[in-house]
């Protein structure tokens, strides 16, 4: 009765006895919605006594409805740039080694598991040994050797001697007070913060991806707008020349046309430069060599149109989508458990061992029952002073109040990122809206202008000053209409779009899973 008390008993503790805190999931600290200058209207009203305005503004409106952003690059409508998101999800290096880290995390996670099973281990040895006669030791038996009982033989203690063994051990330690448990726990909340980190590259992978292809399709805009306006100039070189032949004007004003034609031309290894480095920074994200998609890029196309709304979804829904947000909380989890650890490591362990097996000076008695050596029995590590362990529960306490703390800051910086995403693509669609009506007006102004200078009216100067004005505006318009686009990536990026059906899902293995 006794023995059967004592291990119900011991089953109670092994089951209920787990020291240190248990962790509490964390409540993000977010406003109840977005801010009123996040969700007003994309063109200001302002703008809408512009007729010209309101037939351009082709821009997204910010809801607040509940948003899936799971594929969130197809509500461009380019085919281009989904077949390249597809390829990087598959070859990007930096997404690879993310995997790789949460299979190591995993392996880690069984190792710790491994902990709550008995090891053993079996061994088998052969020993030509020999005592020293000069030693206690070695001449007590050299003179046993020499005994002679009464009625009997000799006593024979061979020096030297052989010896052959076959053994085996075992030992389980009893997890009394819960310190597997809690390493498991940690070893556990390790490898969903590795989980995390995967869906922060693949995030960061889409997001770099829709980037550079915008930034591409943006230069190759600023391309085509830089050499349309230098045939306008080269036409007006030509008109000038023609003029100047007919003696109507001075070489003044053929100079002024040459060097307004060299100044543009000047501009276009710049903007042949950017288109080149986005390719390669597809290539590099698509694990190419530099170059390999030039052939597949190299045709120009216009910007991708942004999806009529973008919805943002509610602040708390940051905690359930961002991945650096959800890694916090892991990381806090951790070390949460980690003090759990570190406080069992203050109470006694008790391990169950056993060992023996069959010893023998010759292989022929090496089985036989005579020959059989053994030990079984607990053992229990109390310790009573050691001040370094107290002082670890204490650092693993400051290591999850500096996690809590990370926690907090990821998500103030989540909010912050999105409110400035959105601030920043709705200032951009403004000052896209104020360039169409500028390059529309310079375009009229120019047509306008060259007439009057054909008819002799104004000089050459005033068609440069008309010309150049254009030029810039529509640098700037196609400069904007590029940020407008990455701007919304960004946003998508803050809002940590693309993971939930393309990476991994956690593993939920019981704890003590092998």
């Amino acid at each position: 009765m006794r023995a059967r008390w004592c291990a119900g008993a011991a089953l109670v503790l092994l089951g209920a006895c787990t020291v240190g805190p248990d962790f509490v999931k964390p409540v993000p600290r977010a406003p109840a919605s977005w801010s009123d200058r996040a969700l007003q209207k994309a063109t200001p009203p302002s703008l809408a006594a512009v007729p010209e305005l309101e037939a351009e503004r082709g821009g997204a409106d910010i809801t607040q409805r509940p948003v899936e952003l799971t594929e969130w690059w197809r509500g461009f409508g380019d085919p281009q740039l989904d077949s390249l998101i597809e390829r990087a999800l598959s070859a990007n290096l930096d997404l690879r080694a993310a995997m790789l880290r949460v299979d190591e995390a995993r392996a880690e996670r069984a190792v710790s598991a491994a902990a709550f099973w008995p090891t053993l281990s079996a061994d088998a040895s052969y020993a030509r040994e020999r005592f020293s006669e000069t030693t206690p030791t070695g001449a007590l038996f050299n003179s046993v050797g020499g005994i002679h009982l009464p009625g009997g033989g000799g006593v024979s203690v061979p020096n030297p001697y052989n010896q052959y063994q076959l053994s085996g051990s075992a030992s389980w330690e009893l997890d009394l007070f819960g310190r597997v448990r809690r390493s498991v726990e940690a070893a556990r909340a390790t490898e969903q913060v590795s989980v995390e980190d995967e869906r922060a590259v693949l995030v960061s992978v889409l997001a770099d991806v829709a980037q550079s292809y915008m930034e591409l399709r943006g230069a190759q805009e600023r391309l085509r707008v830089s050499l349309r306006n230098l045939a306008t100039i080269d036409e007006l070189l030509d008109l000038t020349r023609q003029r100047r032949a007919a003696g109507l004007i001075t070489h003044i004003d053929v100079t002024n046309a040459v060097a307004q034609s060299s100044s543009t031309r000047a501009g276009l290894p710049a903007i042949e430069l950017q288109v080149t480095q986005s390719m390669n920074q597809l290539s590099k994200l698509l694990a190419r060599e530099p170059e390999s998609l030039r052939s597949e890029l190299s045709t120009a196309a216009p910007l991708p149109r942004a999806p009529p709304q973008v919805p943002l979804g509610l602040p708390a829904d940051l905690a359930r989508r961002r991945p650096d947000i959800r890694e916090a909380e892991a990381n806090l989890h951790a070390a949460t458990a980690q003090i759990g650890v570190a406080t069992a490591a203050l109470f006694p362990r008790l391990t169950l061992s056993a060992d023996g097996g069959f010893q023998s000076e010759t292989t022929g008695n090496l089985l036989k029952w005579a020959s059989r050596f053994g030990s079984l029995g607990p053992g229990i590590d109390l310790p009573i002073l050691d001040r370094g362990r107290w002082k670890t529960v204490h650092l693993e306490g400051v290591r999850a109040q500096e996690a809590a703390l990370a926690y907090q800051r990821t998500v103030l910086g989540a909010l912050h990122e999105v409110e400035n995403a959105v601030a920043a693509y709705q200032a951009d669609q403004e000052r896209r809206a104020w360039l169409e009506a500028a390059v529309g007006q310079n375009r009229e102004a120019l047509s306008l202008t060259r007439q009057r200078y054909e008819g002799g009216v104004v000089d050459f100067i005033q068609v440069l000053d008309v010309e150049r004005t254009l030029q810039q505006n529509e640098l700037m318009l196609a400069d904007t209409r590029t940020a407008l686009a990455t701007d919304l990536v960004r946003l998508y990026r803050a809002l940590g779009g693309g993971w939930p059906q393309t990476a991994r899902p956690p593993t939920t293995a019981s704890p003590g899973a092998g």
